[in-house]
């Protein structure tokens, strides 16, 4: 049983604080992959962190089993967190998330949809998304896109 499962025997329905990962994962085209959920959204590879484990483990642990990656020179984009990642769920559950968003510098392995936590995946322009793109995932992506082209400015 997973650790956030467990703090809701305690807590019901009350907000929880939950630190979690995601990846960006670009191909050679600088497309990004997104996984498409069971709620037919669009989303990063990702999810909450176990007990023990690094914000990186997580990233790589949960993009290995939603994407059949195996994802390594992470790098750190940004922590979002705060007021407006407050999330109260369709069973009742509240939530205020913290993640850690990386981008991989190298993804090894075939891509395979595991039918549970993903319908399917797909590689999409960064400048072309999706529609029901999440708008967190969209927030995130947005902030590597700037800060990409803040980085790329710079070595000019």
């Amino acid at each position: 049983m997973s650790y956030f499962s467990e703090m809701r025997k305690y807590v019901g329905n009350r907000p929880l604080i939950l630190p979690g990962s995601v990846v960006i994962i670009l191909n050679e085209e600088k497309e990004v992959l997104l996984q498409q959920r069971p709620d037919m959204s669009w989303g990063l590879p990702g999810g909450l962190m176990e007990l023990g484990e690094s914000l990186e483990e997580t990233a790589a642990r949960e993009t290995l089993e939603e994407t059949g990656l195996r994802v390594s020179e992470l790098k750190l984009v940004h922590v979002f967190s705060g007021e407006k990642y407050y999330l109260k769920v369709a069973n009742g559950d509240e939530f205020y998330s913290v993640t850690a968003v990386y981008v991989a510098g190298k993804a090894k392995g075939s891509l395979k949809v595991d039918g549970i936590e993903t319908k399917s995946l797909s590689y999409f322009p960064l400048n072309d998304l999706p529609k029901g793109l999440g708008r967190s995932y969209k927030e995130f992506l947005d902030t590597y896109k700037k800060l990409n082209g803040a980085a790329e400015e710079l070595r000019a």
